[in-house]
């Protein structure tokens, strides 16, 4: 993204094209000052801008460094397959006679080769960093480079020697080529100028505010975080993700932005799931418990009071989140200055009990057969597992309105912060099996908790919900928050995911809140 720092690399691709073009300089073809004295004013205009902004923008994005472990590596190694084919273009024309043929003449497939190749090795490592404006500035220099080439090479009157035949079959090849990769690479660079117009939408004063994506010691772990606010003596939230384990701090930017001008939002990617899962490949999910989360919380609300000068912070949990961070909340009132519980879990049987009671009035109301329903339902009280659950949610979830995650998944394309871990960690959610066996600790604590009982808390409360969230019953919710007397708020065709749903209502909600605390 836009990360300004040294690029090596980039010193190492700019020393590749000017080296070469400086051997060049005593080894013009005969002719060459002719054929530059008809270049034309506008492209020679484009060709030096592109120098000078390429130039600079190679070095001062730390982005094109090399980053091991990258689902982008591959645009960087074909990008840099790019510069090692032009220098062989250059080695190549050194041996021949030095003719303008030599010098214009195709490697590869590639036409004007010399021109060519490190304008598509640098708009390559453009979409590499993810950055438009070096992708920018390789296009300015490609219009002007190539097409003066171009230029020299028709006004010195050379053409292919191939047979027409050859051409033709080549052309068809070409095209079949070109036609998918420019799809990829249209596609790329659409997202890639989404993520940098995100990123811009939102600048924050490195001087007064933060934006940091670091990885903190907390227990024994390298755990990752994501800070953000535009001013450091702001108060602190702590977000906890659900799931458990689905880490989301590359999406929170759709609600969080508008946030962080009144607080330092955190998101924090807990023990063994996401971005911290990758960082501790020794861990195996040994330490997941509810009990070490707690723990972790714990260190991490002492690690961000110490670090912000504050004396407690704002916790806000979301779904699994929220069995966290009201159980924390609750017996740490002395680091708490307020809870937010967002899709409040309360207790995974009373949930069900409300979603199934909804779902089955409204198929027989449709007269429906609900026999599989109730078998369904019969079979969870039987086994009370993890499974027979799912399968009882699910015909439940059959007449309600489903989650909508397109919204999500295109915030999540355009997000300035989505890392290649992130699309690890998707791959790896996809895995049901898997996943299960990673959170099994943390799966039987959903299984069990009842946050019913606790009931007197020493510090400020509110629940937010959608009218359309079932995964943890708003009816449910509703009864616990008036059992407590807390405050909550119900925000209508809203899901289980309301921060992303209604992110301007749920924003509003919490300053309004956090306001009166």
């Amino acid at each position: 993204m836009i990360n300004f720092g040294f690029s090596y690399v980039g010193l190492i691709y700019l020393a590749m094209l000017f080296i070469p073009n400086g051997i060049w300089a005593r080894n013009q073809p005969s002719g060459y000052e002719e054929e530059a004295k008809k270049e034309s004013k506008f492209l020679l205009v484009l060709e030096r801008t592109g120098e000078v902004l390429l130039c600079v923008m190679a070095l001062i994005f730390k982005d094109t460094n090399v980053r091991p472990g990258s689902l982008w590596l591959g645009w960087l190694i074909l990008s840099f397959a790019a510069m090692v084919l032009y220098e062989i273009y250059w080695i190549r024309y050194f041996k021949s006679a030095k003719t303008l043929a030599d010098m214009y003449s195709p490697i590869a497939g590639f036409p004007v080769a010399g021109a060519s190749l490190p304008v598509i090795a640098f708009f390559l490592l453009g979409i590499y960093a993810s950055n438009i404006f070096l992708i920018g500035a390789s296009v300015i220099m490609g219009i002007g480079h190539i097409g003066i080439h171009m230029q020299h090479r028709k006004n010195a009157g050379i053409k292919s020697n191939r047979r027409k035949g050859v051409k033709i079959a080549l052309g068809i090849i070409q095209v079949m080529v070109a036609i998918p990769v420019f799809i990829v690479i249209g596609i790329s660079i659409y997202f890639i100028a989404a993520r940098n117009i995100t990123w811009f939408s939102c600048p924050i004063d490195p001087f007064n505010g933060i934006e940091e994506q670091t990885y903190v010691e907390i227990n024994g772990q390298k755990q990752f975080v994501s800070i953000r606010g535009k001013d450091r003596t702001n108060p602190v939230i702590l977000f906890l993700h659900g799931g458990p384990m689905a880490p989301d701090s590359y999406v929170t930017y759709t609600y969080s932005n508008e946030l962080i001008d009144d607080y330092t939002f955190v998101c924090w990617e807990q023990r063994g799931c996401g971005r911290t899962y990758f960082a501790n490949p020794k861990d195996k999910n040994e330490t997941v418990t509810f009990d070490q989360a707690l723990e972790d919380v714990n260190a991490m609300a002492d690690y961000l009071c110490d670090r912000f000068g504050c004396e407690k912070i704002i916790v806000m949990g979301h779904s699994y989140g929220t069995i966290l961070g009201a159980r924390f909340a609750y017996d740490h009132p002395e680091k708490v200055a307020a809870y937010i519980g967002v899709g409040q879990f309360v207790n995974a049987q009373a949930s069900l009990e409300s979603s199934f009671a909804d779902a089955l009035a409204i198929a027989e109301a449709s007269g429906e057969d609900t026999t599989y329903m109730r078998k369904a339902y019969d079979t969870y009280l039987e086994e009370m597992s993890y499974e027979s659950l799912n399968e009882a949610n699910s015909y439940a979830a059959t007449y309600h309105k489903p989650i909508d995650s397109t919204p999500i998944i295109l915030a999540g394309l355009k997000s300035p912060y989505l890392a290649s871990e992130d699309i690890k960690w998707f791959l790896v959610e996809a895995d049901a099996e898997r996943m299960q066996t990673l959170s099994a600790n943390l799966i039987f604590t959903c299984m069990v908790v009842d946050i019913r009982t606790q009931t007197n808390y020493k510090v400020p409360v509110y629940f937010i919900s959608g009218t359309d969230d079932w995964n943890c019953s708003y009816k449910v919710m509703a009864e616990y928050a008036s059992s407590i007397g807390a405050d909550y708020l119900l925000i209508e065709d809203a899901n289980h995911t309301v921060q992303h749903d209604k992110p301007e209502e749920f924003t509003a909600a919490v300053k309004k809140f956090l306001a009166g605390t």
